[in-house]
């Protein structure tokens, strides 16, 4: 019997969202992927589909439209969605002032007003029926401020608020909101939107582990998971603080993964 009977994940395309999609599969859990790309998508579902039913659901998360589909489909009495995952994301490595700023407002879509949009629909029609859970995936960079992700970082310090707050407000409603918070893991994200890989290939964890621990956190109503242990030392060092001391902090742990990087083998 599995945990929850059906899951919306966005992102599901690749990385993480994939391995959530392949994960609850092998539970059981029937599926809504939501992503841009299609192909992907039904390729998903194809690998999918002997185990458990896939509903492709075509969406970009910048358009409000699309939002609002999506939405719909949290709050619809038809089919409900009882596991939520928010796991899509943009992000890009590089100054604010040489982005376009259309770019930079698109993360602020997709990464906090889509993730307030889905959370609300789905935490409302959950509430209904008194039992449901929402996992957010943020990113240790929300407690890192960095040069050339301000926009990024500061989007995944609004989930990690955001998240713990939902957290509590659900109490005692039967609904659950877990957070999670990776560090380097190893999916297309990075290259793709141009991160510089200033870290040894040892310390990023495998995509399938990330959405493992995050699962499993979720099934015990755990509201915080942050996957591998050098993560969780990261994010110690970068714990609020005032700001030239969390500043100074961020770039000691920097500092210390990039020398790991060129320590002889």
């Amino acid at each position: 019997m599995p945990i929850w009977e059906r899951a919306l994940i966005t992102g599901a395309s690749s990385g993480i969202g994939r391995e959530f999609a392949r994960g609850l599969a092998s539970q059981g859990t029937r599926l809504v992927v939501v992503a841009r790309r299609q192909q992907r998508l039904e390729e998903l579902a194809l690998e999918l589909e002997p185990s458990v039913a896939v509903e492709v659901f075509v969406a970009d998360l910048r358009d409000r439209h699309d939002v609002e589909r999506v939405a719909s489909r949290l709050g619809s009495h038809r089919e409900p969605i009882d596991l939520l995952i928010n796991n899509a994301a943009m992000g890009r490595e590089r100054p604010l002032v040489d982005a376009p700023v259309q770019d930079e407002l698109d993360q602020i879509g997709v990464n906090v007003t889509a993730l307030v949009a889905l959370s609300h629909a789905a935490a409302r029609r959950m509430i209904e029926t008194g039992r449901g859970t929402i996992i957010n995936v943020s990113s240790i960079a929300g407690n890192q401020p960095r040069r050339d992700l301000a926009v990024y970082g500061a989007t995944k310090a609004f989930v990690t608020a955001f998240s713990q707050s939902l957290a509590s407000e659900l109490e005692g409603t039967g609904v659950t909101c877990t957070l999670v918070i990776p560090g380097l893991t190893d999916t297309e994200f990075h290259p793709v939107n141009g991160f510089r890989e200033a870290s040894p290939r040892a310390l990023w964890m495998r995509p399938d582990d990330v959405a493992a621990k995050a699962l499993d956190a979720a099934a015990t109503g755990r509201r915080i998971v942050i996957p591998g242990t050098i993560n969780k030392v990261l994010s110690a060092l970068a714990t609020p603080r005032p700001g030239p001391l969390r500043e100074r902090a961020t770039r000691t742990a920097v500092a210390f993964v990039k020398n790991l990087r060129r320590a002889p083998s």
